[in-house]
């Protein structure tokens, strides 16, 4: 979808004073608005991860009038965090911003340096070592790990692949795809063995099965990953795809006058196979 207006054509100067301006009402809103005088770090931080959500929503709805709005929404939340740094004598938006250009410049030494990066790869093993000396340079005699950048906060299965981007960094990984299907296999087969033994035994080990369970969903994410497949982004297409069937399902039910919680699974698979031609045509899927 395109813009209604030409943003992409403001200068240099215009970015900077848009900037400026945001710096500027910041300034007004926490000396003026209850609401705002009021936030702290601690309170902000959930809305942030939401706003964070609403950002990704949009770019999977490919729309970018409104990729715009959340990218604006989350650029107010970091220039409130840097008046809250600021009013504490920690840090402000000058200080994040002139941090994270050495940091740029510095994990860039291919661009800013003689270092010779000339493929993907090399350049995210390279930032990885680079990370790892950085990590081991500010926590002198504390045991260095390339995962300690990985946050605890991070949804599971973007974790998992963080994970293993991370390891793959400094070359703990798989040779090539055909290796990770077999470990998907393996993992699939170890899994079934379990759920086996509890139906020969009477009893399933929900521990054991939901760890080997676990175990198949990493090597899963692995599999995507050297397919170049976002995990996260694929499973939420799917609940999107599921939740416009389902909905449209529920309309055409609706419309026969018709109770989905009285009908059985026969039924509904009818109205269900509807649903996803339907839906199917008009996505052009």
């Amino acid at each position: 979808m395109q813009l209604d207006t030409p943003t992409a054509q403001h200068s240099r100067a215009e970015h900077l004073a848009a900037f400026g301006r945001l710096l500027d009402i910041m300034d007004d809103l926490r000396e003026k608005c209850p609401w705002d005088r009021k936030q702290t770090f601690e309170s902000l931080r959930h809305l942030t991860i939401e706003e964070t959500y609403e950002l990704g929503d949009a770019i999977l709805a490919g729309d970018l009038d409104e990729v715009r709005g959340e990218v604006g929404d989350l650029m107010l939340h970091m220039v409130f965090y840097c008046k809250l740094g600021a009013e504490q004598r920690a840090f402000d938006a000058a200080d994040a911003l002139h941090a994270i250009c050495d940091k740029l410049v510095h994990r860039h030494p291919h661009i800013y340096g003689d270092v010779e990066a000339n493929t993907e790869e090399e350049v995210k093993a390279n930032w990885e070592k680079i990370k790892l000396a950085e990590k081991g340079g500010k926590q002198a005699g504390a045991r260095k790990s390339v995962l300690e950048g990985v946050p605890k906060g991070l949804p599971s299965m973007v974790k998992a692949q963080r994970i293993q981007e991370k390891v793959r960094g400094v070359g703990f990984d798989w040779d090539h795809a055909d290796q990770v299907w077999e470990k998907v296999e393996e993992e699939l087969g170890e899994f079934k063995a379990e759920l086996d033994a509890g139906k020969v035994g009477g009893k399933v080990d929900r521990d054991k099965v939901s760890g080997e369970f676990g175990d198949l969903l990493f090597s899963l994410i692995n599999f995507a990953r050297f397919h170049d497949i976002n995990p996260d982004e694929a499973l939420e297409r799917t609940n999107l795809k599921f939740k416009t069937r389902f909905q449209a399902m529920e309309e055409q039910i609706a419309v026969q006058n018709l109770d989905l919680t009285q009908m059985d699974l026969a039924e509904m698979d009818v109205f269900w196979d509807a649903a996803k031609a339907a839906t199917d045509q008009k996505h052009g899927s």
